[in-house]
Parts: structure tokens; C-alpha cells; sequence
């Protein structure tokens, strides 16, 4: 695939994950994808069911959107910054609603093979998500 023809499935892949289409993770994803930055919650399993888990849980939890910010490419990796928005409506492991509204900037690094999305590294603003969420207190109080 061409460097445009992975940033492109990166973009489909969040334009998806935003729609709800949790099942395009099956055109989309490598059945042995791996996640070397998963989520922190039990239970979740390995691969691309796992990935499945776990945006299960997010869009039950907290329905929203990504914008990508940037996208850069070369050979078989894209990295994307990008912005994810939502509201916590819905429980998280250990975490009941809130009804806050979120926001958490993120970087990701994608591995492209075969057409599929088979490994993926990321930073992402979790402390930041945390205080929004009220598990962790904010700096400076209130």
C-alpha cells in the first residue's frame, strides 16, 4: 500500500470507531493485531477481539468523536495526533458515570501489513482523562 493508502485506512478507522461500526474491525484490523499501550482494565483479551473489547466498552461509556490533528507516514507506519471528544455516560471499570464531558489528546503509531492495521504504540493523556472523570484530583484542588 502507498504511504496516502495507510494514512487513508487510519482515517476510516477512526471515522468507524466514531459511526459505532465496531464490526469494520474485522476489514480493518489484523486477527493477531497487537496493542503494546492497552487500556489499564481487566479482561481484556489479545488481538483484534481484544481491540473490539475494549471500543465496546469505550462507546457504551463514553460516546464521542476523534479529530485527527496530524498524520505522517513512512514505510509501514502512520503516526497520528489526534484529539478524541465524549461524554461519560456509561460506566468504566471501577469508574461509574459521571456525565462529564472529555477530552484527551493523544499520539498513536500504527504498523500497516497487508492492507490491515496489525500493531499499534501510543501516548495518551490519561492523567488528564483521570481528573476529568473525578478519580484523580485536578492540580491546584477544586
Amino acid at each position: 500500500m502507498s504511504l496516502e493508502a495507510n494514512k487513508a485506512l487510519i482515517r476510516r478507522f477512526y471515522h468507524e470507531i466514531d459511526a459505532g461500526n465496531i464490526e469494520a474491525m474485522d476489514e480493518l484490523v489484523a486477527e493477531n493485531y497487537l496493542d503494546h499501550s492497552p487500556p489499564p482494565f481487566p479482561g481484556i483479551g489479545p488481538g483484534r477481539e481484544g481491540l473490539k473489547q475494549t471500543f465496546r466498552m469505550f462507546w457504551d461509556a463514553t460516546p464521542g468523536r476523534h479529530e485527527i490533528e496530524d498524520q505522517l507516514a513512512e514505510g509501514d507506519r502512520v503516526v497520528t495526533r489526534l484529539t478524541a471528544y465524549g461524554r461519560h455516560t456509561g460506566d468504566l471499570p471501577g469508574i461509574p458515570a459521571t456525565g462529564h464531558d472529555l477530552r484527551m489528546t493523544g499520539t498513536a503509531i500504527h504498523r500497516i501489513e497487508d492492507g490491515k492495521i496489525a500493531e499499534k504504540w501510543s501516548d495518551k493523556d490519561v492523567l488528564g482523562f483521570l481528573q476529568q472523570l473525578g478519580v484523580l484530583p485536578a492540580v491546584g484542588g477544586a
